[in-house]
């Protein structure tokens, strides 16, 4: 979301490496063919995906090419932060030692730790009370 003021989708990944663009191939059918979205370097190449201008080799960026991958970052730099935010628990970047049926379930749990953290999970209004006794 702009701002990253929420998560809205997640993909807890499968067993093995694979890139993030071979992920997004996979799965283009899914979005809507008029949606665009804003990735890194990683995905440069796909027409869906807007990403910076890369420097050529053995050259430089021009001013204005440099000035438009500042306002591209600017915008950037709140997903990294959640990005960021999530891998602090450290179950994304670290062995999963656990039963990796579970490994969804933990990550969702984390994505619902770090909302909660921003204050975009929404909880009920009325909290009811356990029954004593």
């Amino acid at each position: 979301m702009p701002n990253s003021s929420d998560i809205v989708d997640v993909v807890a990944g499968e067993p093995g490496s694979k890139s993030d663009i071979t992920m997004f191939r996979e799965n283009r059918d899914n979005f809507d063919q008029k949606q665009s979205f804003k990735g890194d370097l990683g995905y440069i190449g796909e027409d869906l995906i807007d990403t910076q201008i890369k420097k050529p080799r053995n050259k430089e960026l021009t001013t204005k090419q440099k000035t438009s991958n500042k306002e591209f970052s600017s915008k950037r730099v709140f997903v990294e932060h959640r990005i960021r935010s999530v891998k602090i628990f450290r179950v994304v970047q670290d062995r999963f030692r656990l039963n990796p049926k579970k490994y969804e379930q933990v990550i969702l749990t984390i994505c619902g730790l770090v909302r909660l953290r921003i204050g975009s999970l929404i909880l009920p209004v009325e909290i009811y009370p356990m029954p004593s006794g």
